[in-house]
């Protein structure tokens, strides 16, 4: 496609796109990221996972979850296709704490990738209120959740899901 119209052509390339986007009706969109959210969890913690990720999905964040991208994944080296998502491809990274956490091989694999993001002020822990004290010392000092297991997961699923879309919209 070429453009001969200077003017057109200074309209295109001046254009907030973002702005854009907002007036004709998109609630959020980012074009910093390739994803707003990354969420790393153990397996065993999935429900609350796809809860937390269907609720960002209705509010229209991009939203990396395995098992949503696992066409994209399939055939590829996944450490090599996981670790820049969690590096820096997603604004924010939401790691489900529980106490099988730190014993799955995955979940160490992406806690390696975003360690170094804590300073960035991207990385949004939620505690399981079982998980023993002191396992995550350094996201103890981070705002961000604490999830009772013991109790129903929607109402709590739904408050982090607000919460985290009001993050989103600041």
């Amino acid at each position: 496609m070429t453009a001969e119209d200077p003017q057109f052509i200074f309209f295109i390339r001046n254009i907030i796109w973002s702005a854009l986007a907002r007036k004709i009706g998109f609630k959020n969109i980012n074009f910093e990221s390739d994803y707003d959210f990354a969420l790393s969890f153990s397996g065993n913690d999935r429900d609350l996972a796809e809860k937390i990720f269907s609720g960002l999905v209705e509010n229209e964040f991009s939203v990396f979850y395995d098992k949503n991208e696992q066409h994209r994944i399939i055939a590829e080296n996944i450490e090599d296709y996981l670790g820049p998502i969690y590096k820096s491809q997603a604004k924010y990274v939401v790691c489900l704490l529980s106490s099988t956490y730190p014993t799955r091989i995955w979940a160490k694999f992406e806690s390696e990738q975003f360690k170094n993001r804590f300073g960035e002020h991207s990385v949004i822990p939620i505690m399981f209120k079982d998980a023993p004290l002191g396992m995550f010392d350094e996201t103890s000092k981070i705002g961000g959740f604490v999830f009772d297991p013991s109790i129903d997961v929607d109402p709590q699923a739904n408050t982090i899901v607000s919460v985290l879309t009001k993050k989103m919209a600041e």
